[in-house]
């Protein structure tokens, strides 16, 4: 347990990969005497599980609620597992495929005697994200929508570029006077706007990285990964596949390029397009410019 704020602790899930970071963070939130919330419980691994009780004890209180920001299995899962020990309701986003007893909107506000929390609809990463901001301390709980340390994957079909682009905006508009963020992996953000702008200014950069690279002439995904992301941990690659997915998709809506099935395309190719936590991969496709 990692004391942040007068009201916050973090207590890291002991989940370490290259897309989760150091793990994935889980937080208390004083809200009144002798009672806290959750805010992404993680995945469902007891021991985890067990230490948000403990440190909810330790702080001298009893977890009264538990948010969830979305349902990957790296933020959700635990939520039943820490309901069913600590006796709270589990509060999600209506379109929340996991279990949970209250639906939150971008409509409501969750106040407490020592807390308020409004609840913002953050689509993009997931369709079922939501952040909460923690208004006593200006404090952004981003989840998967803005990181500590390095940036999101956006994958569809899950994931959509545009609906995160919006979600960016909306956040560096209405929440420009943020002090601090916590988002789902890496540490606190001490200067949110100008971590917002730096997203929003990093997605249109590898956009313009995208239509230069088409510009030259048709790709597939695949040889644009291989040509853009030179200087990521080919690990890493899938998880560029899927961010070069999510602009196409967008672009291809947008009528700006147009796409062809690629028949026989080599095996490497076709395990790059695989989905995350799925063994089929999408079919290889060649893009153009309009």
């Amino acid at each position: 347990m990692v004391r942040l704020s007068e009201r916050v602790v973090r207590v890291r899930a002991p989940n370490p990969s290259p897309m989760t970071l150091d793990g994935t963070n889980s937080y208390l939130v004083v809200v009144a005497p002798g009672q806290s919330v959750a805010i992404d419980p993680g995945p469902a691994i007891d021991e985890h599980v067990r230490e948000l009780r403990r440190a909810a004890n330790d702080l001298g209180t009893r977890i009264v609620a538990i948010l969830v920001t979305h349902g990957h299995p790296d933020h959700a899962p635990a939520a039943a597992p820490l309901a069913k020990l600590v006796a709270a309701p589990i509060l999600a986003h209506p379109k929340a495929q996991f279990p949970h007893d209250r639906e939150l909107t971008g409509a409501t506000r969750l106040a407490y005697p020592g807390a308020t929390f409004e609840v913002i609809e953050a689509p993009g990463h997931s369709y079922d994200h939501l952040v909460f901001y923690l208004r006593e301390e200006k404090a952004l709980f981003t989840g998967d929508v803005v990181l500590g340390v390095g940036t999101v994957v956006i994958a569809p079909p899950g994931g959509s570029m545009r609906l995160y682009q919006r979600t960016l905006e909306r956040l560096l508009a209405d929440f420009s006077d943020a002090r601090r963020i916590y988002g789902g992996h890496g540490p606190e953000v001490d200067d949110p706007r100008a971590k917002l702008i730096e997203y929003i200014e990093h997605r249109k950069e590898r956009e313009r990285q995208l239509i230069a690279l088409l510009q030259r002439g048709p790709a597939t995904i695949p040889q644009m990964v291989r040509r853009i992301y030179t200087d990521v941990d080919p690990r890493l690659w899938r998880a560029a596949a899927r961010q070069m997915m999510a602009y196409l998709e967008a672009l291809e809506q947008e009528g700006r390029v147009r796409s062809v099935l690629v028949s026989g395309a080599p095996a490497d190719d076709q395990a790059m397009l695989t989905r995350f936590g799925e063994e089929v991969a999408d079919p290889v496709r060649e893009y153009a410019l309009l």
